[in-house]
């Protein structure tokens, strides 16, 4: 593999971990000291990281193929290091202390134990970083590729303690983003000519990680939080009267405050849909996205009725975009998706994460003797 350096190394903002952390504190705080040189690809992408990177000091690119959306505070590099500080505790890995010699230098790989798509390499990279900036990364797929079990997806070389001490985090991320964008790349792929949209329906604190993860499964991002988005649901609207009332209280608002984004609706009957129509044929308003909430109906048979979702798309008639929303799974995806509707959002694609099965191990082929007997390689 061929390596290049970025000629103007960039500083890593960071701050040593407080309590430090034993295992790892003294090469953080000599990294905090020092400029860390990214590596970088001969490709326009990889370019492309690199201008991303100068914008956003602290964020390694190495193998960054999709960038993770964007949020004005998120702290990505903080969660890395909150998630390495939960392991550590106030004594760090004293397993790791007690039984890795600090100077035994290893290669580990990492394992699909599972088909699916792989997301969060570019984040498991930064956990190594974080750990010791000494240690090397290789990657023989990137984010976003469908893997088989038994798939040898990359390496780490370098102090066996590091890498032991990083292991789990890493994986960690790795699993649950990886599950993420498994489901989300079927769904998407189902759902075809709709666009797939998660929820704000995330882990705490990981919410930017689970968008990426969509990202990478080919899905699309819903609003990233309260913030950068005008959402008005059925709580807003019984609070404000009616569904006419909350709209039009959204667009004088915005018009007072002089803000410009996006604003959806949503509605959970015909009626509200046609209440929704009459107001924008009467009035200037900033609305740009009608959702249709729980307008497919489960049968006794398991199929879905998607009848009422077919009607509201025909009343709205492209005037304004449409989100289907309820009774969205794997397997009615793809009937909501036939309906005209431009998106479909699922909570499940982060609320209820199956991670994907994947390992790290130094001893590569006992690990996948043993896969092969439990039918996990």
């Amino acid at each position: 593999m061929v390596i290049l350096f970025i000629q103007s190394p960039m500083i890593l903002h960071c701050q040593p971990l407080q309590p430090q952390l034993p295992q790892y504190s003294q090469k953080l705080t000599r990294a905090c000291r020092r400029p860390i040189r990214l590596l970088t690809a001969v490709s326009v992408q990889r370019r492309s990281d690199r201008m991303y990177a100068t914008a956003n000091p602290g964020v390694s690119v190495q193998s960054m193929v999709i960038k993770p959306p964007s949020h004005p505070t998120y702290d990505l590099n903080g969660v890395i290091k909150l998630a390495l500080a939960e392991d550590a505790g106030d004594l760090g890995d004293v397993t790791t202390l007690a039984t890795v010699p600090s100077d035994v230098e290893v290669e580990a790989h990492f394992l699909a134990k599972e088909d699916g798509v792989i997301a969060g390499i570019a984040l498991a990279e930064m956990v190594f970083q974080e750990v010791d900036p000494s240690l090397k990364v290789e990657w023989s797929q990137k984010d976003g590729d469908y893997v088989h079990k038994g798939l040898k997806i990359g390496r780490v070389y370098g102090t066996a303690y590091s890498i032991v001490v990083a292991e789990r985090v890493a994986l960690n991320f790795m699993q649950r983003m990886s599950g993420i964008a498994t489901l989300t790349k079927a769904m998407a792929d189902l759902a075809h000519p709709a666009i797939i949209l998660e929820t704000r329906k995330t882990a705490p604190g990981l919410r930017l990680v689970d968008k990426w993860a969509v990202l990478i499964g080919g899905g699309r991002n819903h609003r990233m939080g309260l913030f950068d988005m005008v959402l008005i649901k059925d709580n807003h609207i019984s609070a404000a009267g009616s569904v006419t009332s909350a709209v039009k209280s959204v667009d004088a608002y915005l018009e007072k405050k002089n803000i410009t984004m996006e604003v959806e609706v949503e509605t959970r009957t015909l009626e509200e849909v046609h209440e929704v129509l009459h107001y924008a044929s009467q009035s200037k308003t900033s609305l740009t996205r009608i959702m249709l909430d729980n307008m497919v109906v489960p049968l006794p048979s398991g199929d879905v009725d998607v009848s009422m979702l077919k009607d509201a798309v025909k009343l709205i008639n492209g005037r304004f975009e449409t989100e289907a929303s309820g009774n969205v799974t794997i397997e009615t995806v793809h009937k909501i998706g036939s309906t005209g509707v431009t998106y479909i959002s699922s909570g499940a694609l982060t609320h209820s994460v199956k991670a994907l099965d994947i390992s790290l191990k130094i001893d590569t082929e006992l690990a996948l003797k043993v896969g092969r007997r439990t039918k996990r390689a």
